[in-house]
């Protein structure tokens, strides 16, 4: 038993060694054993939120949850991609905190990641391509034969998530995140933004240079489409920062050139002087490391005046940095003169440098509730107001 018991100590004596040297020689400081969702108890201790918010867990044993919908009839989509599965989960109709039910829709997909519902039918994004199926939002069913409608899209390497979502177009963007860290890619389709018709014509490379752009959406009064944008590693722990960009239609964002506001990149900035001049900057810098991945513009009128057309951006948190960042939610307010505004919407998942969960997607429900997925526990979270 004590030899046991001292072969233990060795193992987090030796783990932790290892851990504050790769922290202070290569700025690696992950959260590496994942957990279980943090009890009531704990969320009320360390969460902090606006006035008249609280938050609960609402599902959990979700392994891996990333991105998340709902349907018009009030479920919720979310996707496993580690599983290959898109599970819905049934609204809370009799008001328990959880849903009153789950199942599979779609399963033995490729890293399913990007999921949305358009004209009847379930369209998911896997690694390399991308799915659909009729879905009846009504019956909870599935119909037919699921059909991929595009293929070839990159897939693997670094990156290799898939967002997709229909604009106000009725078009279906694709995001595909780059290869690597810092690379001149050879396929053009990569570190870009994808468009496309439902049925998967009309193949057009929207917007070029977005390293690794998860989450994106629609401002609700003027349509434009903003997404958030991951910086490389390893320049140190505050730079480049992260990004939001207004994306528009044959731009180049300045990937893998230009980090920010044109500032060149060290490795490969030289040469390229003039696409770093004619890219365009973010409308907005987050900092460092964060990993800014799920982004919602929020539609409730119901909520305070103050959130009227803002977003809520999911901060997965850091691994390439000597001390933990971002592993919260913050909210940005668009102002008149296209000023933008970072404040903390949820935030204590991380005290300490002790993580307790890394948000990944965050959705407006038809209840008037915000719902964040968080991949570190398998769990989603339900942020409401009474």
């Amino acid at each position: 038993m004590h030899t046991f018991l001292w072969a233990l100590a060795r193992i987090f004596i030796i783990g932790g060694i290892l851990g504050f040297l790769m922290s202070r020689w290569f700025g690696i400081n992950t959260p590496l054993m994942k957990k279980n969702p943090p009890s009531e108890e704990m969320l009320s201790a360390r969460m902090h939120l606006p006035p008249g918010f609280s938050i609960s867990v609402y599902a959990k044993d979700l392994p891996d949850v990333r991105m998340l919908r709902f349907t018009e009839a009030g479920d919720l989509l979310a996707s496993l991609p580690t599983e290959g599965r898109i599970v819905l989960l049934e609204r809370d109709a009799d008001s328990d905190g959880a849903p009153d039910g789950r199942s599979d829709l779609v399963t033995g997909l490729n890293r399913p990641h990007g999921v949305d519902y358009y004209q009847g039918r379930l369209y998911v994004a896997e690694t390399d391509a991308i799915g659909r199926i009729a879905f009846n939002p009504k019956t909870r069913k599935t119909q037919g034969e699921y059909e991929q409608v595009v293929t070839g899209i990159p897939g693997g390497s670094n990156h290799w998530t898939r967002t997709l979502r229909f604009g106000p177009d009725g078009l279906m963007y694709i995001s595909v995140g780059s290869s690597c860290n810092v690379c001149e890619g050879k396929n053009p389709k990569r570190a870009a933004m994808l468009r496309y018709t439902p049925d998967g014509g009309q193949d057009e490379l929207f917007a070029t240079g977005l390293r690794n752009t998860v989450g994106f959406d629609w401002h609700p009064d003027t349509h434009e489409l903003f997404g958030v944008d991951n910086g490389r590693d390893f320049l140190g722990d505050d730079f480049p920062p992260e990004e939001l960009n207004r994306i528009e239609q044959g731009k180049f964002y300045g990937w893998p050139y230009a980090n920010g506001n044109k500032i060149p990149d060290p490795d490969l900035g030289a040469g390229h002087e003039e696409q770093i001049r004619n890219s365009l900057p973010p409308v907005h810098e987050f900092a460092a490391h964060t990993a800014p991945l799920g982004m919602t513009f929020l539609r409730n009128k119901n909520l305070p005046p103050e959130f009227k057309n803002s977003a809520l951006v999911a901060l997965h948190g850091s691994w390439n940095r000597t001390e933990k960042t971002g592993y919260k939610v913050v909210s940005l307010h668009f102002g008149p003169k296209g000023t933008i505004t970072e404040r903390d919407f949820i935030s204590g998942f991380e005290f300490q440098g002790d993580v307790i969960a890394r948000p990944v997607d965050v959705a407006e429900g038809p209840d008037g509730a915000i719902y964040i997925s968080d991949d570190f526990t398998g769990s989603i979270y339900r942020v409401s107001r009474p």
